[in-house]
């Protein structure tokens, strides 16, 4: 087994271990507890956070995300340099290797909803359609989750880049 793919195996397995921890199933890809932490009321961008993982002998790639909630729904990168200073940019997709798994969390790769069009509380479940290269549109539901103290993208703003 690969450093890689044990490294998301046990990122992926946290993510489901969660309190309130959900999974959708489209052909051999699994997206594991797709989640939203409580943004400010006032808010007008949220991250969102899953894995997903790809248990088929073909690779796939997710390639944008669609929700009513929100006026513009992109995937993000958030990266930090040797100076410690972080910067978030879109990228064009996330590849997901067959037998590996993707995983999206703080820090790295995310899913921004911005222009929030109502506020978004805790608990709530909120429809959003995935879009894949090979798997096509997949429609899940995001989890509201508890706002956790970490920074959020509530006042975010971004740049655009071509991104992985």
């Amino acid at each position: 087994m690969t450093l890689t793919r044990l490294f998301g195996l046990t990122a992926a397995l946290f993510v489901a271990t969660s309190a309130a921890a959900h999974e959708f199933k489209v052909g051999t890809l699994e997206i594991i507890h797709p989640s939203i932490p409580q943004p400010a009321a006032t808010a007008m961008a949220a991250g969102g956070y899953l894995a997903i993982s790809n248990e088929g002998p073909e690779p796939d790639r997710l390639i944008g995300a669609r929700a009513d909630f929100a006026k513009e729904t992109s995937i993000h990168e958030s990266k930090t340099d040797a100076a410690g200073v972080t910067s978030m940019s879109e990228v064009k997709g996330i590849d997901i290797p067959p037998g590996d798994t993707a995983v999206l969390e703080r820090g790295g790769y995310h899913i921004m909803f911005m222009g929030l069009s109502q506020p978004l509380k805790e608990g709530d479940m909120v429809p959003v359609t995935l879009i894949f290269e090979k798997a096509g549109e997949v429609p899940v539901e995001f989890m509201v989750d508890p706002a956790n103290g970490e920074a959020d993208h509530s006042q975010h703003t971004h740049s655009s880049g071509t991104g992985g």
